[in-house]
């Protein structure tokens, strides 16, 4: 059985898709940030980023704990052999990808996000410099869709993790940036065939709050 301490954010919705998508049984405990739960000592145990989700993984003689969600994405795809290869070119494309995902695409989105819609005073420097960013990831994103259809070729972890973030600030963005962005019409199918799988919806509905 597998422990998930998560929150109703794009990062804690990776794991929980994933754990759907896998079909492994796990339970759920949440860790409310806007309480600052996640500096508490037994979850800083865990994940000493003080950042949602980690999982602790019951199987076994040892409980094994990680944190960062690609690091668990990886660690669940390799325990269930699902939706990463095992090897080769495809494999160095899915954590190609899954690394941009990381690396680049959701820290430039949530940056955006708070700038652009929760921030307390408008910062217009801010927002025009993670607009341009954005803009320029999701033509990256538009690009490599529409040459391989998922981001490594066959939907896998790199999807999941790019998927959350997406789906929270696309449309936003799309109303901000106007005629920038351009037609985006791979990324508009990505998101409705995504959307569409049953394990998504259910992992998007995690946690309950």
């Amino acid at each position: 059985m597998i422990t998930l301490y998560t929150w109703a954010t794009p990062n804690g919705r990776k794991a929980s898709i994933m754990l759907e998508e896998i079909g492994e049984p796990y339970e759920v405990k949440t860790v409310n940030i806007a309480k600052d739960e996640q500096f508490d000592p037994a979850f800083l145990a865990m994940s000493p980023n003080n950042k949602i989700p980690a999982i602790a993984d019951h199987d076994g003689e040892e409980v094994r704990t990680i944190f960062e969600t690609a690091a668990i994405l990886i660690y669940l795809a390799e325990k269930s052999g699902q939706l990463l290869p095992a090897s080769g070119v495809a494999r160095d494309s899915a954590l190609e990808w899954l690394v941009w995902s990381v690396a680049g695409l959701g820290p430039m989105l949530g940056q955006w996000n708070y700038f652009a819609k929760r921030a307390p005073e408008p910062v217009p420097a801010a927002i025009e410099r993670f607009t341009v960013e954005a803009v320029r990831l999701f033509k990256v994103l538009e690009g490599r869709l529409d040459e391989a259809g998922y981001l490594a070729g066959d939907y896998g972890i790199a999807d999941i993790s790019a998927f959350t973030w997406t789906k929270a600030v696309f449309g936003p963005l799309r109303e901000m940036a106007g005629e920038r962005l351009g037609a985006t019409p791979q990324i508009e199918r990505w998101l409705f065939e995504i959307e569409s799988r049953p394990a998504v919806r259910r992992g998007m509905a995690i946690p309950q709050v």
